[in-house]
């Protein structure tokens, strides 16, 4: 047995079981992955795979049980090689944010000058996507963290922590009526074409939630995955836009007024996520400081170690 063949099944299941995939992914011929798998099959007694003709259809059960080892294995390996590079270069690196593009766009910013300043050797990547492809990136260990609504706390595999809370807010041109309501409500919403995100984005089953327990039918004219877009189409007058609160500047947006929506949809929480049994770098822990200054690196290690199952804003 050795750390090739373990590298080929984890990869081969990364790539659906396409071995010609799985070999061009690893630098490698398609005999050789093949040939190695058949040999750890060998030496295991079980099959790991199932088979129709030469090709592999998926996995056995106890191949599942297989993968799940290997997965443990190659995490501590990866943990191995991130600990000797720490210590080798302890002020650089490379560092790999997945975010969505409220996050990216809003909220990231200051927080990256800052660490920039801090750490200006390493060199940092921001991938964008919505909250279940930016946790497929942590897990597939294509990002360090990421960083979303609370949404990504329900997902298997990822140590989540609390960053900050925000509240939507409800988006109108200037001399709109619902600027002269005190208290705006649902039903003077739902009398408007509605703008706001995608429904993976930014608490919109939030908004969905509270129009359907006051029996109201929401008008969505247009979903976007971002608040620029939406505030755009609210600016050129097709309706009024619900967006995240981070995402509006007065400055910036002077064609606009925002109306505060949280007593309406709630109170929602941004939250940053890493994998579970990954090793951070020290400047990571930096990053997350900058972002979160009520965390720090002792109740981080404390998530992550399991001693600590609930930090809460």
């Amino acid at each position: 047995m050795n750390l090739h063949q373990l590298r080929f099944v984890r990869e081969a299941v990364r790539q659906n079981y396409n071995l010609t995939d799985a070999a061009k992914a690893l630098f490698t011929s398609q005999p050789g992955v093949s040939k190695a798998i058949i040999e750890l099959e060998e030496e295991l007694g079980v099959d790991i795979f199932t088979r129709h003709g030469k090709r592999i259809r998926g996995l056995t059960e106890p191949g599942r049980l297989v993968l799940e080892s290997v997965e443990l294995i190659m995490q501590e390996i990866d943990s191995l090689k991130r600990i000797g590079k720490e210590y080798a270069a302890q002020d650089s690196g490379s560092f790999t944010i997945a975010t969505t593009h409220t996050q990216a766009r809003y909220t990231l910013p200051k927080v990256v000058q800052a660490f920039m300043q801090k750490f200006p050797k390493v060199r940092l990547s921001l991938l964008q996507g919505n909250p279940q492809q930016i946790a497929d990136m942590v897990q597939r260990d294509q990002a360090d963290l990421a960083i979303a609504t609370e949404s990504i706390a329900s997902i298997n595999g990822l140590i989540t922590l609390p960053c900050y809370q925000w509240e939507h807010v409800v988006v109108v041109p200037p001399e709109h009526p619902l600027l002269k309501s005190k208290s705006i409500t649902l039903e003077e919403i739902a009398a408007f074409p509605i703008i706001t995100y995608d429904s993976a984005f930014a608490g919109r089953s939030k908004i969905d939630h509270a129009f359907t327990l006051r029996g109201l039918k929401l008008d969505v004219l247009l979903e976007a995955i971002d608040a620029d877009v939406i505030k755009t189409y609210v600016e050129l007058g097709m309706g009024i836009g619900i967006i995240a609160g981070m995402a509006f500047d007065a400055e910036r947006d002077k064609n606009l007024r925002a109306i505060s929506a949280g007593h309406l949809f709630g109170m929602n929480v941004s939250r940053v996520a890493v994998k579970q049994g990954a090793y951070l770098r020290s400047y990571i822990y930096t990053f997350i400081e900058l972002l979160a200054p009520t965390l720090n690196r002792k109740l981080i290690e404390q998530a992550m170690s399991g001693e600590k199952d609930t930090y809460e804003l």
